[in-house]
């Protein structure tokens, strides 16, 4: 049997189990997830997580050093930081359009006893600044990506400048490549149990109650998703990219499913690589540049979220939103996908500055967050999708461009 499917039945099983929690005690639960659940799933994750680190810096090296020139890669990260900006907007605008149209918080009294404090996140100037890093070796430590993908790229144009002089480097790049590859190969084959664990715990986690009350906050959320990644998506794939949206998703599939149980794009990267190569055809360098990036700065499930929520609350604490609030939600959270790339919880604090932004109340976040985890699955899956349609995206059009070369 293929991972794909073996993941697919683990997730199909991880759902009916999670269902099934919630009809026996608390207590009982508990200590399954406590001993059981929990210590799998964190175990699955922590596999993959050290990972990206290394995986991200030589990927990154070598995806800079293969693309040669330093102006061909300025023109690809243009390109690709202009299309995770338009598709951002995008999913923002039809997050709000959603949210009017099914109007989810505008019935029934909610009530919670969460608490939710936001954390600060740092100014998007001082990010910006931030990207350049003082200590390389500290950034890694720290996991910050942003810096480390910054130091990787200079590696990476420095090894394509000087050419045979570094080739004994280059080639341990490439030696290195290799056995993070493999690496991530053997923890793969642990994904099923570990998509099991994570799907689970959250289902059994949030419980049905939670679930029920916050039904249509959910199917808003969830109709969101798929509209974008149907129809924005599948026609950037179509009209730029020149494909079969239909091949596109079939051959990403397993990354879908492995960024839906560990609801982390940064966790799913190694994976979500590897699947674009290898199923799609993406070519390593602009694969190795494109998905990193866009697993730090594009987070376009994110921001259908944060639209919808911000509809939400308004329309539970009866405070109507102006055109002006609307364009300043999507400009505020459009900035915010990379003001706030390297904060833990982003997505929740990208959602405080914006309800900050246009005096909403921060305190309705907590309305939900208990069921965040299980929609935090959903948007990370279309979240890698944004990045590998954009690296599916500008592969073909080089793919197109050397054939055209070749011709002349």
């Amino acid at each position: 049997m293929s991972l794909t499917k073996k993941i697919l039945i683990a997730l199909v099983l991880g759902v009916i189990f999670g269902i099934g929690f919630t009809f026996v005690p608390q207590e009982l639960f508990t200590t399954i997830n406590t001993y059981i659940l929990d210590p799998v799933g964190q175990i699955f994750l922590n596999l993959i997580m050290m990972l990206v680190v290394p995986l991200v810096f030589v990927s990154i090296t070598l995806g800079t050093a293969g693309l040669g020139e330093p102006a061909k890669l300025g023109k690809i990260g243009i390109y690709t930081v202009g299309f995770f900006l338009v598709t951002t907007s995008c999913a923002l605008v039809i997050g709000l359009g959603l949210g009017y149209l099914l109007e989810p918080g505008k019935e029934g009294v909610f009530e919670t006893t969460e608490e939710f404090e936001p954390g600060e996140a740092p100014p998007i100037m001082e990010t910006i600044v931030n990207i350049i890093p003082e200590n390389p070796i500290a950034s890694m430590a720290d996991g910050e990506m942003l810096q480390i993908i910054a130091f990787a790229i200079f590696i990476g144009i420095a090894l394509a400048l000087l050419g045979e002089k570094t080739a004994g480097i280059y080639r341990l790049f490439e030696q290195a490549n290799e056995i993070f590859n493999w690496i991530v190969n053997f923890v793969m084959k642990a994904a099923p149990y570990g998509a099991f664990a994570l799907v689970a715990s959250a289902i059994g986690d949030a419980g049905l109650d939670a679930v029920g009350s916050m039904a249509m906050y959910m199917v808003t959320v969830v109709l969101g998703l798929i509209v974008h990644g149907l129809v924005i998506y599948s026609l950037a794939i179509w009209w730029i990219g020149r494909a079969n949206p239909f091949k596109f998703y079939k051959g990403f599939f397993p990354a879908m499913s492995v960024g839906f149980s560990t609801s982390s794009s940064n966790a799913t990267l190694p994976f979500s690589m590897k699947t674009a190569q290898e199923n799609l055809g993406v070519k390593k360098e602009i694969s190795s540049f494109v998905q990193p990036l866009g697993a730090t700065i594009n987070m376009d499930g994110t921001a259908i979220m944060q639209a919808v929520a911000t509809v939400f609350i308004s329309q539970v604490y009866a405070i109507p939103l102006e055109f002006t609030d609307m364009l300043m939600v999507v400009l505020t959270a459009t900035l915010a996908s990379i003001g706030t790339a390297g904060v833990p919880s982003v997505g929740l604090i990208m959602l405080a500055m914006v309800l900050a932004q246009v005096g909403l109340p921060v305190e309705g976040i907590a309305l939900i967050v208990g069921i965040d985890r299980l929609l935090d699955m959903l948007r990370t899956s279309l979240n890698i999708t944004g990045d590998a349609t954009c690296a599916f995206i500008i592969s073909e059009q080089e793919k197109r461009k050397e054939l055209k070369a070749k011709q002349l």
